[in-house]
């Protein structure tokens, strides 16, 4: 018996196994043509976000095409579909439930729009920008850790889809790019409180000023989006007296990647008009002040053999 002849009897012996073979041929020719259509849209469209567009839906269509594939390739040749469905499922509930999860964490976030690439949120514990968006994973740029403020940490993250499911997320950017910070000032007592006033809210203001007037639209398509109360967007002084000090709380609303140099600039120009006062205005700084001195007897040795 020739090698072919026995090729041949044994598929004709075991037509599940031959099914499964040619059902493997033809996943790896569709992954391959995926594939090969991705490369083929990233070198021939140059705009960013439509050629990002066009390979995640390539990529989609390509997954569901499986799906679609698998279910009517094996239905055809096992009557009894429902033990193939039952089997399946079991399979997936013990061995593939995170994957599972993921790819439907990834067509939540499509569909919902939970996020975006280009966005700034915090996920499990992670806060960064979402570089990118796949059927199981969330890539991230880390930032924060060991860096202060929100800088690149230079980490990149890979984060399960899954996880849209088991906790909150923090999103910076969707439906409204602004975040409200602040920071206090403290004003030695005996300056002129008025004039302290006056310069940091006039600084505030221009220093702001293109913040505030961006936001104030935005918030009002927030306002009218969601069930939630109207706020005030223009930088906001209260005062607190304090045992050393008069403490200044500055809040004002910020670009939310713009959050570190806006709070440089404040402070370096409240501190210059500060300089600039003559006296009349001086920040202050933690003292201790002694009320009384114990008394302290001091005998010497000739002293106390004396008694």
């Amino acid at each position: 018996m020739t090698s072919i002849e026995y090729i041949k009897e044994w598929l004709n012996a075991n037509p599940f196994s031959w099914n499964v073979i040619r059902f493997i041929a033809i996943l790896i020719v569709i992954l391959l043509a995926i594939q090969l259509i991705r490369r083929y849209l990233k070198k021939r469209i140059s705009n960013t976000s439509i050629r990002y567009k066009s390979q995640k839906g390539i990529e989609i269509l390509g997954y569901v095409l499986l799906i679609f594939l698998a279910i009517t390739y094996f239905s055809g040749s096992i009557k009894d579909f429902t033990i193939i469905i039952g089997l399946f499922t079991a399979g997936l509930a013990f061995t593939l439930q995170e994957l599972i999860l993921s790819i439907a964490g990834s067509i939540y976030i499509f569909l919902v729009k939970v996020y975006k690439p280009g966005d700034r949120i915090e996920i499990n514990g992670i806060k960064g920008d979402v570089i990118d968006v796949d059927s199981i994973y969330t890539t991230m740029m880390e930032i924060g850790q060991w860096v202060e403020s929100d800088n690149y940490s230079g980490r990149i993250v890979k984060l399960s889809n899954a996880f849209v499911f088991k906790g909150p997320i923090y999103n910076y950017s969707q439906d409204f790019p602004f975040i409200w910070d602040q920071f206090n000032l403290p004003i030695r007592y005996g300056s002129d409180m008025e004039l302290a006033k006056t310069i940091v809210l006039k600084i505030a203001s221009e220093t702001l000023s293109e913040y505030t007037k961006a936001s104030k639209f935005q918030w009002e398509a927030v306002v009218n989006k969601y069930y939630i109360e109207d706020a005030e967007v223009g930088p906001t002084l209260a005062i607190r007296l304090t045992d050393n000090w008069v403490e200044f709380n500055l809040r004002y609303i910020v670009d939310y990647k713009k959050r570190r140099l806006t709070r440089h600039l404040l402070h370096d120009n409240i501190r210059k008009a500060f300089e600039t006062t003559n006296g009349k205005v001086v920040l202050a700084s933690t003292t201790i002040e002694l009320i009384k001195i114990p008394e302290q007897k001091v005998q010497s040795e000739e002293a106390k053999k004396t008694q």
